[in-house]
């Protein structure tokens, strides 16, 4: 998939564990054209869930955020990806185990590059959270997209056991974090 920008939109790629619970929250925000799940940071090409989640194909389940840099910033995408996860567990999140897991920024250039070093430094420096953060900063080279059922998940599945247990107390979290970025 292209990382062009399309009508001033830019992308960013992102992996904080499960991508339903990434996606859930930042298609809530002001600015965010559209969110696509899917995997990246591997070596096969084209993965299929079935092979991500055994671990073994170096992919990390991520999303694409479509942006639109005049209304929300890159930092601010980072700002809230370090607290809408745990940056300081190697290859899990909560019950979720594996590198597929792990947290990751990909960056599309150097200038996201730049950001994503100095907000780590920055969350880093702030003490946010009690351990050292383990996030990976890499280059982005390609984005896969996730299977049609995993889009979208958490809006067409609110019901759902993990989204009830996991994704909504994080979506409520988030929401009362950050109201003034949430769209109308």
């Amino acid at each position: 998939m292209s990382n062009e920008n399309i009508n001033n939109y830019e992308i960013a790629t992102l992996g904080g564990g499960c991508f339903w619970c990434l996606e859930a929250i930042y298609v809530d925000l002001q600015g965010v054209e559209k969110v696509v799940s899917g995997y990246a940071g591997g070596e096969q090409d084209n993965p299929t869930y079935q092979e991500v989640s055994r671990g073994t194909t170096g992919h990390a389940e991520v999303v694409q955020i479509h942006f639109d840099p005049a209304v929300i910033r890159y930092e601010d995408l980072l700002r809230i990806f370090y607290t809408i996860h745990d940056p300081t567990t190697l290859n899990r999140q909560g019950a979720d185990i594996g590198p597929q897991y792990r947290s990751l920024i990909l960056y599309h250039d150097e200038t996201q590059h730049r950001s994503a070093e100095k907000i780590t430094q920055e969350v880093s420096a702030a003490k946010i959270w009690p351990d050292p953060i383990v996030t990976q900063v890499e280059p982005f080279k390609d984005f896969f997209i996730a299977e049609d059922y995993h889009q979208e998940y958490f809006k067409r599945n609110p019901n759902q056991g993990y989204c009830q247990v996991v994704i909504a107390p994080k979506v409520v979290k988030f929401r009362k974090s950050y109201a003034h970025l949430l769209k109308v």
